[in-house]
Protein backbone atom coordinates (compact mmCIF):
# COMPACT_ATOMS: atom_id res chain seq x y z
CA UNK A 1 0.00 0.00 0.00
CA UNK A 2 0.84 3.30 -0.78
CA UNK A 3 -0.33 6.58 1.59
CA UNK A 4 0.70 9.77 1.62
CA UNK A 5 -1.22 12.76 3.92
CA UNK A 6 -0.67 16.09 2.50
CA UNK A 7 -1.29 19.30 5.41
CA UNK A 8 -2.13 22.18 4.11
CA UNK A 9 -1.72 24.07 7.44
CA UNK A 10 -2.69 27.86 6.06
CA UNK A 11 -6.17 25.70 5.92
CA UNK A 12 -5.76 22.95 8.23
CA UNK A 13 -6.50 20.67 5.56
CA UNK A 14 -5.28 16.98 5.16
CA UNK A 15 -5.84 15.23 1.83
CA UNK A 16 -4.71 11.95 1.19
CA UNK A 17 -3.16 9.77 -1.96
CA UNK A 18 -3.69 5.71 -1.53
CA UNK A 19 -2.30 3.31 -3.92
CA UNK A 20 -1.90 -0.39 -4.24
CA UNK A 21 1.58 -0.35 -5.57
CA UNK A 22 1.30 -4.18 -7.12
CA UNK A 23 -1.59 -2.82 -9.58
CA UNK A 24 -0.44 0.78 -9.91
CA UNK A 25 -4.15 2.01 -8.99
CA UNK A 26 -4.92 4.83 -6.86
CA UNK A 27 -7.36 7.83 -5.36
CA UNK A 28 -7.56 10.62 -4.32
CA UNK A 29 -9.31 11.78 -1.00
CA UNK A 30 -10.59 15.41 -0.25
CA UNK A 31 -7.98 16.80 -3.04
CA UNK A 32 -6.70 21.13 -2.81
CA UNK A 33 -7.42 22.89 -5.66
CA UNK A 34 -3.97 23.18 -6.74
CA UNK A 35 -4.03 19.79 -8.02
CA UNK A 36 -0.30 19.06 -9.37
CA UNK A 37 1.76 17.63 -6.29
CA UNK A 38 -0.86 14.55 -6.42
CA UNK A 39 0.00 14.24 -10.03
CA UNK A 40 3.83 13.69 -9.24
CA UNK A 41 3.89 11.84 -6.56
CA UNK A 42 1.12 9.23 -8.39
CA UNK A 43 3.54 9.51 -11.48
CA UNK A 44 6.83 9.19 -8.83
CA UNK A 45 5.37 5.93 -7.41
CA UNK A 46 3.41 4.26 -10.39
CA UNK A 47 0.88 4.55 -9.47
CA UNK A 48 -2.60 6.28 -11.70
CA UNK A 49 -4.94 7.99 -10.08
CA UNK A 50 -8.43 6.68 -11.05
CA UNK A 51 -10.70 8.07 -8.49
CA UNK A 52 -10.93 11.40 -6.41
CA UNK A 53 -13.29 11.11 -3.52
CA UNK A 54 -14.64 13.64 -1.85
CA UNK A 55 -16.00 12.62 1.85
CA UNK A 56 -18.38 15.73 1.38
CA UNK A 57 -19.13 19.52 -0.17
CA UNK A 58 -16.66 21.20 1.50
CA UNK A 59 -17.27 24.93 2.75
CA UNK A 60 -13.70 26.03 4.32
CA UNK A 61 -11.70 25.22 0.71
CA UNK A 62 -12.83 24.90 -2.92
CA UNK A 63 -11.75 21.35 -3.46
CA UNK A 64 -10.10 20.24 -6.88
CA UNK A 65 -11.84 17.25 -8.08
CA UNK A 66 -12.56 18.93 -11.11
CA UNK A 67 -8.91 19.91 -11.37
CA UNK A 68 -7.76 16.00 -10.80
CA UNK A 69 -10.25 14.86 -12.90
CA UNK A 70 -9.26 16.84 -16.39
CA UNK A 71 -5.43 16.32 -15.26
CA UNK A 72 -6.22 12.49 -14.99
CA UNK A 73 -9.63 11.54 -16.20
CA UNK A 74 -10.32 10.30 -13.06
CA UNK A 75 -14.00 9.55 -11.97
CA UNK A 76 -15.58 11.62 -8.84
CA UNK A 77 -16.82 10.23 -6.46
CA UNK A 78 -19.59 11.68 -3.59
CA UNK A 79 -22.01 9.73 -0.84
CA UNK A 80 -25.29 8.30 -2.89
CA UNK A 81 -27.27 11.71 -1.58
CA UNK A 82 -24.87 13.77 -3.29
CA UNK A 83 -25.83 16.05 -6.18
CA UNK A 84 -23.55 17.48 -8.61
CA UNK A 85 -23.92 19.63 -12.02
CA UNK A 86 -20.92 17.22 -13.19
CA UNK A 87 -20.59 13.69 -13.77
CA UNK A 88 -20.26 12.03 -10.40
CA UNK A 89 -20.19 8.68 -9.13
CA UNK A 90 -22.35 7.75 -6.05
CA UNK A 91 -20.44 6.03 -3.61
CA UNK A 92 -23.14 3.76 -1.92
CA UNK A 93 -22.95 3.10 1.99
CA UNK A 94 -21.03 -0.58 2.76
CA UNK A 95 -20.09 -0.45 -1.26
CA UNK A 96 -15.99 -1.57 -1.34
CA UNK A 97 -13.60 -0.82 -3.61
CA UNK A 98 -10.73 -2.80 -4.81
CA UNK A 99 -7.48 -1.17 -6.00
CA UNK A 100 -5.65 -4.46 -5.90
CA UNK A 101 -4.81 -5.68 -2.50
CA UNK A 102 -6.14 -2.62 -1.26
CA UNK A 103 -9.16 -2.13 -0.35
CA UNK A 104 -11.41 0.74 0.60
CA UNK A 105 -15.10 0.54 2.42
CA UNK A 106 -17.53 3.40 1.82
CA UNK A 107 -19.38 3.92 5.03
CA UNK A 108 -22.40 6.85 5.10
CA UNK A 109 -21.58 9.02 8.20
CA UNK A 110 -24.39 11.42 7.82
CA UNK A 111 -23.90 14.72 10.44
CA UNK A 112 -21.35 17.63 9.75
CA UNK A 113 -23.47 17.44 6.15
CA UNK A 114 -26.36 14.71 5.05
CA UNK A 115 -23.90 13.85 1.90
CA UNK A 116 -20.92 12.94 3.96
CA UNK A 117 -19.15 9.47 4.16
CA UNK A 118 -15.78 8.52 6.07
CA UNK A 119 -13.64 6.18 3.84
CA UNK A 120 -12.15 2.87 5.63
CA UNK A 121 -8.73 1.81 4.56
CA UNK A 122 -7.83 -2.34 4.42
CA UNK A 123 -4.33 -3.28 3.57
CA UNK A 124 -5.78 -6.78 2.06
CA UNK A 125 -9.43 -7.65 1.56
CA UNK A 126 -9.38 -9.38 3.98
CA UNK A 127 -7.53 -7.94 7.13
CA UNK A 128 -8.87 -8.05 10.68
CA UNK A 129 -8.00 -4.33 11.54
CA UNK A 130 -8.39 -1.81 8.65
CA UNK A 131 -5.31 0.19 8.17
CA UNK A 132 -7.26 3.72 9.10
CA UNK A 133 -9.95 5.69 7.96
CA UNK A 134 -10.74 8.77 6.87
CA UNK A 135 -13.03 10.84 8.56
CA UNK A 136 -13.45 13.20 6.83
CA UNK A 137 -15.58 16.06 9.10
CA UNK A 138 -17.16 13.81 10.77
CA UNK A 139 -14.85 13.12 13.38
CA UNK A 140 -11.86 15.20 14.11
CA UNK A 141 -8.63 14.56 16.64
CA UNK A 142 -10.12 15.71 19.97
CA UNK A 143 -13.69 17.47 18.29
CA UNK A 144 -16.30 16.02 15.99
CA UNK A 145 -17.49 18.39 12.93
CA UNK A 146 -20.06 21.06 13.54
CA UNK A 147 -23.74 20.54 12.55
CA UNK A 148 -24.62 23.94 12.29
CA UNK A 149 -23.00 24.94 8.69
CA UNK A 150 -25.56 24.46 6.59
CA UNK A 151 -28.44 26.31 8.60
CA UNK A 152 -28.36 28.91 5.88
CA UNK A 153 -29.44 25.50 3.66
CA UNK A 154 -32.83 24.86 5.93
CA UNK A 155 -31.03 21.70 7.37
CA UNK A 156 -31.09 22.44 10.97
CA UNK A 157 -28.37 22.00 13.45
CA UNK A 158 -30.32 19.40 15.56
CA UNK A 159 -31.50 17.24 12.71
CA UNK A 160 -27.62 16.88 11.66
CA UNK A 161 -26.50 16.66 15.18
CA UNK A 162 -28.50 13.91 16.17
CA UNK A 163 -27.08 12.48 12.65
CA UNK A 164 -23.83 12.88 13.30
CA UNK A 165 -24.54 10.87 17.30
CA UNK A 166 -25.64 7.80 15.28
CA UNK A 167 -22.81 8.23 12.32
CA UNK A 168 -20.12 8.03 15.58
CA UNK A 169 -21.60 5.38 17.59
CA UNK A 170 -23.04 3.40 14.66
CA UNK A 171 -20.29 3.91 11.78
CA UNK A 172 -16.99 4.90 13.76
CA UNK A 173 -16.94 3.78 16.89
CA UNK A 174 -17.48 -0.04 16.15
CA UNK A 175 -14.18 0.57 14.44
CA UNK A 176 -11.23 -1.72 16.43
CA UNK A 177 -9.51 0.48 18.23
CA UNK A 178 -5.88 0.31 16.73
CA UNK A 179 -7.62 1.82 13.57
CA UNK A 180 -6.23 4.90 12.48
CA UNK A 181 -7.83 7.91 12.07
CA UNK A 182 -7.40 10.67 9.61
CA UNK A 183 -9.10 13.96 9.31
CA UNK A 184 -9.70 16.10 6.60
CA UNK A 185 -8.73 19.29 9.21
CA UNK A 186 -6.78 19.95 11.99
CA UNK A 187 -5.98 22.61 14.97
CA UNK A 188 -7.44 26.32 13.95
CA UNK A 189 -9.95 25.03 11.11
CA UNK A 190 -13.65 26.24 11.87
CA UNK A 191 -15.09 22.55 10.85
CA UNK A 192 -15.06 22.44 14.76
CA UNK A 193 -14.21 23.79 17.79
CA UNK A 194 -11.85 22.03 19.73
CA UNK A 195 -9.49 20.27 16.92
CA UNK A 196 -6.05 18.98 17.92
CA UNK A 197 -2.89 19.60 16.46
CA UNK A 198 -2.04 16.29 15.82
CA UNK A 199 -2.89 15.10 12.09
CA UNK A 200 -3.20 11.02 13.09
CA UNK A 201 -4.69 9.38 15.83
CA UNK A 202 -6.74 6.21 16.39
CA UNK A 203 -10.04 5.09 17.25
CA UNK A 204 -9.39 3.75 20.80
CA UNK A 205 -7.44 7.06 21.78
CA UNK A 206 -10.83 9.28 20.48
CA UNK A 207 -12.93 7.26 22.26
CA UNK A 208 -10.67 7.63 25.42
CA UNK A 209 -10.12 11.53 24.93
CA UNK A 210 -12.27 12.81 22.62
CA UNK A 211 -14.63 15.09 24.65
CA UNK A 212 -17.53 14.49 21.93
CA UNK A 213 -17.36 10.70 21.91
CA UNK A 214 -17.78 10.00 25.90
CA UNK A 215 -20.83 8.52 27.54
CA UNK A 216 -23.71 10.57 26.85
CA UNK A 217 -27.08 10.60 25.44
CA UNK A 218 -28.55 11.88 22.14
CA UNK A 219 -29.92 15.35 23.83
CA UNK A 220 -26.94 15.93 25.90
CA UNK A 221 -24.45 15.47 22.39
CA UNK A 222 -26.82 18.07 20.70
CA UNK A 223 -26.93 20.27 23.08
CA UNK A 224 -22.76 20.28 23.71
CA UNK A 225 -21.64 19.75 19.97
CA UNK A 226 -24.12 22.75 19.09
CA UNK A 227 -22.50 25.14 21.57
CA UNK A 228 -19.70 27.77 21.30
CA UNK A 229 -19.01 26.88 17.93
CA UNK A 230 -16.71 30.07 16.17
CA UNK A 231 -18.16 31.75 14.17
CA UNK A 232 -18.11 30.59 10.42
CA UNK A 233 -16.59 32.80 7.86
CA UNK A 234 -18.68 34.40 5.14
CA UNK A 235 -17.38 32.68 2.30
CA UNK A 236 -18.19 29.04 3.89
CA UNK A 237 -21.71 29.18 2.14
CA UNK A 238 -20.11 30.59 -1.51
CA UNK A 239 -17.65 27.39 -1.01
CA UNK A 240 -20.41 24.77 -0.22
CA UNK A 241 -22.49 25.80 -2.98
CA UNK A 242 -19.44 26.08 -5.55
CA UNK A 243 -18.16 22.51 -4.64
CA UNK A 244 -21.47 21.21 -6.10
CA UNK A 245 -21.09 22.80 -9.36
CA UNK A 246 -19.15 22.77 -12.88
CA UNK A 247 -16.91 25.67 -12.31
CA UNK A 248 -13.80 26.60 -14.45
CA UNK A 249 -10.08 25.45 -12.77
CA UNK A 250 -7.76 26.84 -11.21
CA UNK A 251 -4.40 27.58 -13.40
CA UNK A 252 -1.72 27.21 -11.18
CA UNK A 253 0.99 28.91 -13.11
CA UNK A 254 -0.83 31.73 -13.61
CA UNK A 255 0.71 34.56 -11.56
CA UNK A 256 -0.76 38.65 -10.73
CA UNK A 257 -0.56 40.89 -13.65
CA UNK A 258 1.66 43.96 -12.40
CA UNK A 259 -0.29 47.30 -12.23
CA UNK A 260 0.79 50.67 -11.77
CA UNK A 261 0.22 52.93 -8.45
CA UNK A 262 -2.00 54.74 -10.56
CA UNK A 263 -3.77 51.75 -12.15
CA UNK A 264 -4.16 50.32 -8.41
CA UNK A 265 -5.78 53.89 -7.46
CA UNK A 266 -8.11 53.57 -10.03
CA UNK A 267 -9.09 50.09 -9.74
CA UNK A 268 -9.79 50.90 -5.72
CA UNK A 269 -11.66 54.24 -6.64
CA UNK A 270 -14.13 51.32 -9.24
CA UNK A 271 -14.78 48.94 -5.93
CA UNK A 272 -11.39 46.75 -5.97
CA UNK A 273 -10.26 45.81 -2.69
CA UNK A 274 -6.98 46.77 -2.09
CA UNK A 275 -5.20 43.70 0.29
CA UNK A 276 -2.15 44.45 1.80
CA UNK A 277 -0.78 41.01 2.91
CA UNK A 278 2.35 42.17 4.64
CA UNK A 279 3.07 41.74 8.69
CA UNK A 280 0.48 43.34 10.60
CA UNK A 281 3.22 45.86 12.38
CA UNK A 282 4.32 46.61 8.49
CA UNK A 283 1.58 47.47 7.62
CA UNK A 284 0.44 49.82 10.49
CA UNK A 285 4.14 51.68 9.21
CA UNK A 286 2.26 52.57 6.25
CA UNK A 287 -0.21 51.51 4.12
CA UNK A 288 -2.48 52.56 0.78
CA UNK A 289 -5.63 54.71 2.13
CA UNK A 290 -8.69 52.23 2.69
CA UNK A 291 -6.41 48.92 1.92
CA UNK A 292 -7.53 45.72 4.34
CA UNK A 293 -4.71 44.19 6.24
CA UNK A 294 -4.29 40.57 5.85
CA UNK A 295 -0.56 38.90 6.36
CA UNK A 296 0.40 36.14 4.43
CA UNK A 297 1.58 34.68 7.45
CA UNK A 298 -1.76 33.46 9.11
CA UNK A 299 -4.76 32.54 7.91
CA UNK A 300 -4.49 34.44 4.65
CA UNK A 301 -7.51 32.84 2.50
CA UNK A 302 -9.92 32.37 5.39
CA UNK A 303 -9.75 35.76 6.75
CA UNK A 304 -9.58 37.06 3.06
CA UNK A 305 -12.85 35.76 2.54
CA UNK A 306 -13.96 37.07 5.64
CA UNK A 307 -13.85 40.02 5.10
CA UNK A 308 -13.76 40.57 1.28
CA UNK A 309 -17.14 39.49 -0.95
CA UNK A 310 -16.24 36.60 -2.72
CA UNK A 311 -17.66 38.77 -6.46
CA UNK A 312 -14.89 41.80 -5.25
CA UNK A 313 -12.06 42.44 -7.91
CA UNK A 314 -8.91 42.44 -5.55
CA UNK A 315 -5.61 44.01 -5.46
CA UNK A 316 -2.72 42.44 -3.82
CA UNK A 317 -0.04 44.56 -2.13
CA UNK A 318 3.21 42.94 -0.85
CA UNK A 319 6.57 41.23 -1.66
CA UNK A 320 6.33 39.74 -5.49
CA UNK A 321 6.87 36.25 -3.67
CA UNK A 322 4.08 36.88 -0.94
CA UNK A 323 1.85 38.47 -3.74
CA UNK A 324 2.00 34.91 -5.91
CA UNK A 325 1.55 32.84 -2.64
CA UNK A 326 -1.71 35.24 -1.57
CA UNK A 327 -3.32 34.66 -5.67
CA UNK A 328 -2.58 30.52 -4.83
CA UNK A 329 -3.73 31.11 -1.54
CA UNK A 330 -7.52 32.84 -3.00
CA UNK A 331 -7.79 30.63 -5.50
CA UNK A 332 -8.14 27.84 -3.36
CA UNK A 333 -11.22 28.87 -1.92
CA UNK A 334 -12.76 29.93 -5.42
CA UNK A 335 -11.74 33.67 -4.92
CA UNK A 336 -10.57 33.95 -8.82
CA UNK A 337 -10.98 37.69 -8.75
CA UNK A 338 -7.61 38.87 -8.05
CA UNK A 339 -7.42 42.06 -11.22
CA UNK A 340 -3.76 42.33 -10.54
CA UNK A 341 -0.85 43.72 -7.98
CA UNK A 342 0.88 46.76 -7.22
CA UNK A 343 4.30 46.72 -9.07
CA UNK A 344 7.70 47.46 -6.83
CA UNK A 345 5.22 46.71 -3.52
CA UNK A 346 5.63 49.53 -1.05
CA UNK A 347 8.79 51.18 -2.55
CA UNK A 348 6.00 52.48 -4.32
CA UNK A 349 4.55 54.24 -1.53
CA UNK A 350 7.45 57.24 -1.13
CA UNK A 351 6.63 58.89 -4.42
CA UNK A 352 2.61 58.90 -3.40
CA UNK A 353 2.76 60.29 0.19
CA UNK A 354 -0.84 61.72 -0.17
CA UNK A 355 -2.33 58.09 -0.59
CA UNK A 356 -0.34 56.79 2.11
CA UNK A 357 -1.59 56.41 5.83
CA UNK A 358 -0.67 54.94 9.14
CA UNK A 359 -2.73 52.76 11.21
CA UNK A 360 -3.16 53.77 15.03
CA UNK A 361 -2.23 51.02 17.51
CA UNK A 362 -2.39 50.83 21.18
CA UNK A 363 -0.54 49.27 23.97
CA UNK A 364 -2.55 47.06 26.54
CA UNK A 365 -0.91 49.41 28.97
CA UNK A 366 -2.01 52.64 27.36
CA UNK A 367 -6.03 50.96 26.71
CA UNK A 368 -5.86 49.83 31.10
CA UNK A 369 -5.30 53.46 31.83
CA UNK A 370 -7.65 55.30 29.21
CA UNK A 371 -10.55 53.12 30.34
CA UNK A 372 -9.17 53.75 34.02
CA UNK A 373 -9.22 57.54 32.83
CA UNK A 374 -13.41 57.72 32.06
CA UNK A 375 -12.04 58.11 28.64
CA UNK A 376 -15.61 57.12 26.00
CA UNK A 377 -14.05 54.85 23.64
CA UNK A 378 -16.02 52.03 21.36
CA UNK A 379 -14.54 48.79 22.51
CA UNK A 380 -14.62 45.99 20.10
CA UNK A 381 -13.78 42.21 21.11
CA UNK A 382 -14.23 40.56 17.58
CA UNK A 383 -13.02 37.00 18.78
CA UNK A 384 -15.12 33.99 18.43
CA UNK A 385 -17.33 33.38 21.21
CA UNK A 386 -16.13 30.15 22.85
CA UNK A 387 -13.12 32.82 23.30
CA UNK A 388 -15.08 35.96 24.69
CA UNK A 389 -16.83 33.32 27.27
CA UNK A 390 -13.44 32.62 29.37
CA UNK A 391 -13.10 36.43 29.60
CA UNK A 392 -12.95 39.46 27.89
CA UNK A 393 -12.83 43.43 29.08
CA UNK A 394 -15.81 44.45 30.84
CA UNK A 395 -16.85 47.18 28.46
CA UNK A 396 -16.62 45.28 25.36
CA UNK A 397 -18.98 44.90 22.97
CA UNK A 398 -18.65 41.35 21.28
CA UNK A 399 -18.43 41.00 17.51
CA UNK A 400 -16.73 38.23 15.90
CA UNK A 401 -14.68 39.45 12.64
CA UNK A 402 -16.79 36.67 10.62
CA UNK A 403 -19.36 39.15 11.08
CA UNK A 404 -18.09 42.72 11.92
CA UNK A 405 -18.67 43.60 7.70
CA UNK A 406 -22.50 42.60 8.39
CA UNK A 407 -22.65 44.49 11.77
CA UNK A 408 -21.76 48.25 10.99
CA UNK A 409 -25.03 49.90 11.98
CA UNK A 410 -24.19 48.28 15.32
CA UNK A 411 -21.33 50.60 16.03
CA UNK A 412 -21.19 54.89 16.07
CA UNK A 413 -18.68 55.83 13.01
CA UNK A 414 -17.78 59.21 14.65
CA UNK A 415 -16.86 57.73 18.04
CA UNK A 416 -13.20 56.56 18.83
CA UNK A 417 -12.85 53.03 18.30
CA UNK A 418 -11.03 50.44 19.22
CA UNK A 419 -11.12 46.73 18.42
CA UNK A 420 -9.31 43.71 19.90
CA UNK A 421 -8.47 39.65 19.42
CA UNK A 422 -6.41 37.41 21.57
CA UNK A 423 -2.84 38.15 19.88
CA UNK A 424 -3.29 40.91 17.36
CA UNK A 425 -3.67 39.11 13.88
CA UNK A 426 -7.13 39.29 13.91
CA UNK A 427 -7.72 43.16 15.24
CA UNK A 428 -5.29 44.48 12.61
CA UNK A 429 -8.04 43.00 9.91
CA UNK A 430 -10.76 44.17 11.72
CA UNK A 431 -9.42 47.62 12.22
CA UNK A 432 -8.19 48.27 9.01
CA UNK A 433 -11.71 46.84 7.74
CA UNK A 434 -13.39 49.69 9.93
CA UNK A 435 -11.59 51.85 8.25
CA UNK A 436 -12.23 51.18 4.71
CA UNK A 437 -15.68 51.55 5.27
CA UNK A 438 -15.32 55.25 6.22
CA UNK A 439 -14.48 54.93 10.39
CA UNK A 440 -11.59 57.53 10.66
CA UNK A 441 -10.38 56.90 14.48
CA UNK A 442 -9.82 52.96 14.74
CA UNK A 443 -6.83 51.63 16.64
CA UNK A 444 -6.22 48.17 17.07
CA UNK A 445 -4.85 46.47 20.27
CA UNK A 446 -0.91 45.24 20.17
CA UNK A 447 -1.10 41.73 21.73
CA UNK A 448 -4.60 41.45 22.29
CA UNK A 449 -6.41 40.01 24.53
CA UNK A 450 -3.15 38.29 26.33
CA UNK A 451 -1.62 41.87 26.60
CA UNK A 452 -4.18 43.02 28.08
CA UNK A 453 -4.48 39.86 30.60
CA UNK A 454 -0.62 41.08 31.04
CA UNK A 455 -1.43 44.22 32.95
CA UNK A 456 -3.94 43.32 35.60
CA UNK A 457 -1.48 44.60 38.09
CA UNK A 458 -0.10 48.18 35.98
CA UNK A 459 -0.73 50.75 38.30
CA UNK A 460 -2.86 53.81 36.81
CA UNK A 461 -0.63 56.00 36.65
CA UNK A 462 2.83 55.36 35.15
Amino acid sequence: MHFTQYYLDCLSHASYLIGDTTTGRAVVVDPRRDVQEYVDDAAANGLTIELVIETHFHADFLSGHLELAAATGAEIGFGEVAETEFPSRKLRDGERISLGEVTLEIRSTPGHTPESISVVVHETPDAETPYGVLTGDTMFIGDVGRPDLLASFDVTADELARKLYDSLHNKLLDLPDATKVFPAHGAGSACGKNLSTETVSTIGEQRRTNYALQDMTPDQFVAMVTADQPSAPSYFPYDAVLNRKDRALLDESITPTWMSFDEVVATQADGAVVLDVRDPEEFAHGHLHGSISVGIGGRFAEYAGTVVPHDTPIVLVGEPEAVVEAQLRLGRIGFDTVAGALEGGIASFVDHPEHVERASQVTAVDLRRTLDDGTAIQLVDIRNPGEVKLGSIETARPIPLAHLRDSLDQLDPAAPTVVFCAGGYRSSIAASLLRSQGMADVSDVLGGYGAWMATQDVPAQA
